[in-house]
């Protein structure tokens, strides 16, 4: 409480988008009933956050900043949308306090890193049909502690780490419709399904559409395939509410998506918004006309203005007041004080209340040993044995790879597919002409752990069927 008391306190605030190499930045500040915009800019960095020496990195921004002339401290980030690992939950009709322990569990099952090596965030929601989810998103918690070394480095405060995203969320009508969001950079979009107030979806999405113009149509290709892959993955209960497309975004990569996305959402049963300008978190408070959106932007304006934002990965902190505690109330003061409230309340009572409280729970500690041993057990084999367990889904990677490999006009089809170990691979199919055939096997050799293909039997012409057989490994198993 006393934080969020701070952050609404604020009249200056420095909004930052990390967006891969690209760090924009805008910085805001609040007069009565307005908000204006002081400055805005965009620096390519040279030193990557998540490998070189923080120390140098927030030397760099420190000088951008200088350059731009920015003095304020505080500062909110949105992170980069390709750091954060998703995972969805069903929820049972539990208590609040079981439901917490059994997302937690899930957690540890779900997502592959240890507990307090992350930093987590949830949202719950439930569907129209009554049934409840959480979203579980985390961000490596040493992602996030090397991008504030690096921002303290540079003379800068962070009071928030969240999604850009996730602030750029417009408020609709009618909250139990589900909204698709997309909000596209330079090297990946960032993908967002929010269905009754909570985020069912979360994921990025690879792109490289600042690329030659001959690689654009594909690239357009590969995300409208990934928009259909995410829409079979939601529960049908939120499919069916989904019917529209926001686009967020004002710059030219967002036009292009806008004008080659309308006529493909038809199909998919949904419309086109776009959002083009920067709206205020909460009422009356007035923004400069067409202010362009963007992620720093929309996170900045939530902090300054006191407004909520759904996830938040700000590593805890030990505030003044723990610190002032801890000292005084330690050490000699807290063993004189209990002596002297010993000496006069208690005295030898005191000590006999203690003695009968220690037998009952050494009493109580007889009776629960046995099980308790065998718990401790139960985890030491599952410590032994965790690194036994193949989390790599091998199987379904290589269904996968073929599935991309093959055209989807239906051109070349596989009857069979037998897996083998070690990792020997054989499909069998038909294919409408030697030459789809052809181009179906050059897309599987440009897939990384595809190695070894032979052509085992070829048979007709139009059709003609086939025989062919690859071997399955890992990148550096081929390299």
């Amino acid at each position: 409480m006393i934080d969020l008391l701070k952050t609404r306190r604020l009249t200056s605030l420095l909004g930052l988008a990390l967006d891969g190499d690209r760090l924009n930045g805008v910085w805001l500040k609040r007069t009565n009933g307005s908000v204006e915009i002081r400055s805005v800019f965009t620096v390519q960095l040279s030193l990557d956050p998540l490998t070189d020496d923080p120390e140098l990195l927030g030397r760099e921004i420190r000088k951008q900043l200088d350059d731009a002339g920015i003095r304020q401290r505080r500062c909110t980030v949105a992170l980069p949308i390709d750091w954060m690992l998703t995972l969805q939950v069903k929820l049972p009709d539990l208590p609040e306090a079981d439901l917490d322990s059994l997302l937690q569990l899930e957690a540890e099952r779900g997502i592959p890193y240890p507990p307090e090596s992350l930093l987590m965030s949830r949202s719950r929601f439930r569907t129209a049909d009554g049934e409840s989810f959480a979203t579980l998103v985390a961000v490596p918690r040493e992602h996030v502690t090397r991008l504030e070394a690096a921002l303290r480095a540079a003379q800068l405060q962070p009071v928030s780490f969240s999604l850009g995203i996730a602030a750029l969320q417009p408020g609709r009508s009618d909250a139990s419709e589900a909204t698709l969001t997309l909000l596209a950079g330079h090297h990946r979009i960032a993908l967002q399904v929010n269905c009754a107030g909570g985020t069912v979806a979360l994921r990025s999405i690879e792109t490289h559409l600042d690329a030659e113009e001959s690689e654009i149509p594909q690239q357009l290709d590969q995300l409208a395939r990934e928009l259909r892959i995410t829409l079979g993955q939601l529960p049908a209960a939120v499919r069916d509410r989904l019917h529209v497309l926001q686009l967020v975004g004002s710059d030219e990569i967002a036009e292009l998506l806008a004008e080659d996305l309308a006529p493909r959402l038809e199909s998919l049963g949904l419309r086109l918004e776009r959002i083009r300008e920067q709206s205020a978190p909460v009422e009356n408070v007035r923004l400069p006309a067409r202010t362009p959106v963007s992620p720093a932007l929309a996170l900045g304006l939530h902090h300054l203005l006191g407004s909520p934002v759904e996830f938040e990965f700000l590593p805890p902190r030990i505030s003044a007041w723990q610190r002032l505690t801890a000292r005084y109330s330690s050490g000699k003061l807290v063993w004189t004080s209990a002596a002297a409230g010993a000496l006069i309340l208690l005295a030898a009572g005191a000590f006999a209340f203690q003695e009968w409280r220690f037998s009952r729970w050494n009493a109580q500690w007889q009776t629960m040993q046995p099980a308790v041993t065998e718990l401790e057990a139960m985890q030491q084999n599952i410590r032994q044995f965790r690194p036994w367990f193949d989390n790599s889904f091998r199987s379904l990677a290589i269904l996968q790879s073929l599935t991309d490999a093959f055209p989807e006009d239906g051109a070349v089809t596989a009857k069979t597919v037998e897996i083998r170990e070690p990792a020997l691979v054989t499909c069998t199919g038909t294919a409408r002409d030697h030459q789809n055939l052809l181009q179906m096997l050059d897309r599987l050799r440009a897939t990384r752990q595809v190695a070894d293909i032979n052509v085992d039997q070829l048979r007709g012409e139009s059709p003609m069927q086939f025989t062919f057989n690859f071997r399955w490994g890992t990148p550096s198993s081929h390299e």
